[in-house]
């Protein structure tokens, strides 16, 4: 959960997004307030400010700071005192306006938590990036995976050279929800994903490969070189990929995979990464968090169990838990440790000290500038009859 950096009261909480029908927002208030180290003190909740409104007693938002805008709220807030305004905007809208909210909320100096994928498109993304690196606020993107216990261990053992060299990474993210088109029923979270204008490029790679994708690179630390990137619309009528396979050639010779599908019955919300090393290998899914596998030949199967107490765990893995081993953690204590993390640098900030930008235990600006440029690049390959095109940006971190 993070080193709890001091601070003498609540970071004080700005919604943008969340109102009646919303999934994501919920989910974000949750986790921020986990910890009870925040409290949602403003929103706008809606872009139609009646519904705005309407839907602040959901969150005990008070009336005089229930905003019909996200402006109206920016401005607003600008102007308290220092001892009253917001301390950070969690942006959870549609894709298309993620840009516009964390910018203006950037350059008036406010911390920002945005859903993923950051942006609508790359270009976006790399003027947003030169807005945060332009301020002091803390941007951390919501690739929620990140917190889970196991990953965290995960990641700590790659870097530590548990595995050796990895040679492969495999990455899945399979859904089954879209195998109708709920968009045409006017569904509210299938509309807005299979719609270009609000979605961007990409349908289910957008949405979901982008996960599996953050999930390799954050546990592995391995750069990318290059992608090769098949989509597929399989539900008649949809203007966006509801399949897609991608393979990537990472710098230091490995091969990896992601596949992510919003077609295939009975499947949840199925995300699995496998990481082969030449020590070792281990297997993650989400639907079974609180278990990681680690194999070797020759040996018997490890299985790691979610353990605070136990000695084979990391502190970075440890600190995520918030329950003993055998009490199930799982999607909104993940979300909360991202939220937890960026809390800690948030304090800092408060206190006055420089806060690291590029090599965070959350996702931040440069790993939402990857995913955006990932998205682009499979878009692009696609069309191209998955030609092999180059996949590291600039902005990547480690």
């Amino acid at each position: 959960m993070g080193i709890n950096a001091p601070l003498d009261r609540k970071l004080r909480m700005a919604l943008v997004g969340g109102g009646a029908g919303s999934f994501i927002g919920r989910v974000h208030s949750i986790a921020a307030c986990l910890d009870n180290r925040a409290v949602v003190t403003a929103g706008a909740l809606s872009s139609n400010p009646e519904r705005a409104k309407a839907s602040a007693p959901d969150y005990d938002i008070d009336e005089s700071r229930a905003y019909g805008s996200y402006e109206a709220l920016l401005d607003a807030e600008s102007k308290l005192p220092d001892s009253d305004r917001i301390d950070f905007v969690s942006v959870t809208t549609p894709n298309h306006t993620h840009y516009e909210i964390s910018r203006a909320a950037v350059e008036a100096g406010f911390n920002v938590i945005c859903d993923k994928p950051m942006t609508f498109d790359l270009a976006q993304a790399e003027s947003l990036l030169e807005t945060v690196a332009n301020s002091d606020v803390v941007f951390a993107v919501s690739h929620n995976y990140t917190g889970y216990p196991l990953v965290r261990q995960a990641r700590e053992m790659i870097l530590g050279g548990e595995l050796g060299e990895i040679n492969a990474i495999r990455a899945q993210y399979i859904q089954g929800w879209l195998r109708t088109p709920l968009e045409s029923e006017d569904q509210k979270q299938a509309a807005w994903r299979t719609d270009p204008s609000k979605s961007g490029a990409a349908g289910a790679f957008g949405d979901i490969a982008t996960h599996a994708y953050n999930l390799g690179r954050y546990m592995t630390g391995v750069l990318p070189e290059s992608v090769s990137c098949s989509l597929k619309t399989f539900v008649e009528g949809r203007r966006l990929d509801d399949y897609g396979t991608a393979v990537i050639r990472y710098e230091n010779g490995a091969l990896g995979t992601v596949t992510a599908s919003q077609i295939s019955h009975g499947r949840e919300n199925d995300l699995e990464i496998e990481i082969d090393g030449t020590k070792g290998a281990l297997r993650w899914r989400q639907e079974n968090p609180n278990e990681m596998i680690f194999r070797q030949n020759g040996k018997a199967h490890q299985i790691y169990t979610r353990d605070p107490n136990a000695p084979f765990m990391h502190a970075s893995a440890a600190g995520a838990c918030r329950l003993p081993s055998g009490h199930p953690e799982a999607f909104f204590e993940a979300f909360a440790n991202v939220y937890a993390s960026a809390f800690d640098d948030m304090a800092r900030r408060a206190a006055g000290e420089t806060v690291e930008r590029r090599d965070t235990v959350y996702p931040n600006i440069h790993d939402g500038v990857e995913g955006m440029y990932f998205i682009q690049q499979c878009v692009e390959s696609s069309k191209q009859d998955a030609s092999w095109l180059p996949l590291k940006h600039d902005a990547a971190r480690r």
